[in-house]
């Protein structure tokens, strides 16, 4: 075999062994596209995470009438926090302990306070999240090699972007004059959608790679121990402002409803959508929610007694680096808009998938092609050689020596 025959057989190989590469990136896609709709999938198969309303002029109710419809359900049973998910159809998200210390999650009716069932530890919510941002790696000694190897590919996901614009000349034409050739074949059909897509999902591309770049370095950051939180320690409750009890029972706390109020009048334009109550005597009442910018929370932070802002946590309060930082898991997940944002990255991202999909395709098509003409020149029969006559003198039977 030739020096030039075995460098193309070493290429095949090394065209093969990136087959698996190719269908790990197209089941992160796959994954990270259900992921961003995985909540309302759960939510078309149990009906308990429905918000039914029991009429059309139902209202929903506050924070403490959650509360106490579910003491008047479970009375032993004690509430630690309550979430409003953005979307009004799904139903209230309790956290609660039991008498017997047992912790559980349960779905509330926000309009009726009815305890409507427990959510599962692990649900297909969970597993597509688990499965596209960390690949199910436990979580042993900071983050999972799974973490790394699913962010890692925001590097070469970003790089294929650039080149992708620096292959593709004029790029920009494809937004006025779209190309899809259908009858051509399924190699240009698919050649045709990858750069087509591609087009058209720059913004999209952009967007995921980035943030998956910064879950790389913010996994980086986290196991060597680095902060680039601003966010100040808060003390715990001094025990001179904790009330004493005369009855055995907790000393009384403020109501959740003027929590809200307080909490809103520190940050105007809040929307309540979660509150954590205090652990013990000592802990504070926590109440956020978004605001005019919805890709980060804001939140307040109040003593459970007397109603005083210990601190807060706004917008303002922000460095730039967190304004930016905190803002990547939103843009990544789509989870900061409602059920149209969610469905604007369900599309792309099966746009996206299809892309690698297209290009896999392309790929093993082109690499079996060359694979199978390899064989077949290794395997053709050389010609024999051909026996080389000896050169006659030509003889001129018209001249007197052709006599001789």
């Amino acid at each position: 075999m030739s020096k030039k025959s075995r460098s193309k057989l070493w290429f095949l190989v090394h065209s093969w062994l990136a087959l698996p590469i190719w269908f790990f990136v197209l089941i992160v896609c796959v994954t990270g596209t259900l992921a961003v709709v995985s909540q309302e999938i759960v939510w078309l198969v149990n009906p308990d995470m429905r918000a039914s309303k029991p009429s059309d002029d139902a209202q929903r109710l506050s924070y403490d009438q959650v509360v106490a419809a579910i003491k008047r359900a479970q009375p032993q049973t004690q509430v630690l926090s309550i979430a409003r998910p953005d979307e009004s159809h799904f139903a209230l998200e309790a956290k609660v302990t039991y008498p017997d210390g047992r912790p559980d999650t349960v779905y509330v009716n926000p309009y009726t306070g009815i305890v409507q069932g427990s959510a599962p530890v692990f649900n297909f919510r969970a597993f597509t999240r688990a499965l596209h941002g960390w690949w199910l790696v436990p979580f042993t000694n900071g983050y999972s090699w799974g973490w790394y190897l699913v962010s890692f590919l925001g590097l070469p996901l970003l790089a294929s972007l650039v080149t992708g614009l620096v292959v593709y000349k004029r790029f920009w034409k494809g937004f006025f004059h779209p190309t899809l050739r259908l009858r051509h074949g399924a190699r240009i059909f698919w050649g045709d959608f990858h750069r087509l897509s591609g087009i058209w999902s720059i913004w999209f591309i952009a967007v995921i790679s980035i943030t998956g770049t910064w879950f790389l370095i913010q996994a980086v950051l986290g196991d060597n121990h680095i902060s680039i939180s601003s966010a100040p320690v808060i003390p715990a409750v001094s025990r001179e402002s904790v009330p004493l009890s005369t009855d055995g029972l907790p000393p009384p706390q403020l109501s959740l409803d003027r929590a809200v109020e307080i909490a809103r009048q520190r940050i105007p334009g809040l929307e309540a959508s979660f509150i954590s109550m205090p652990g013990n005597a000592y802990s504070h009442l926590e109440i956020g929610g978004r605001g005019w910018y919805p890709l980060m929370f804001q939140t307040a932070t109040i003593h459970p007694y007397t109603g005083e802002v210990a601190a807060s946590r706004l917008l303002s309060d922000r460095t730039a680096l967190e304004f930016v930082t905190e803002s990547m898991r939103p843009l990544h997940t789509g989870d900061f808009g409602g059920l149209w944002i969610k469905l604007i990255w369900f599309f792309f991202g099966l746009i996206l998938s299809m892309m690698v999909l297209s290009g896999l395709l392309i790929w093993t098509k082109r690499t079996a092609l060359a694979t199978a003409n390899a064989f077949k020149r290794s395997h053709k029969a050389p010609r024999a050689p051909q026996a080389v006559r000896p050169l006659q003198p030509s003889i001129n039977r018209e001249s007197p020596e052709g006599n001789l």
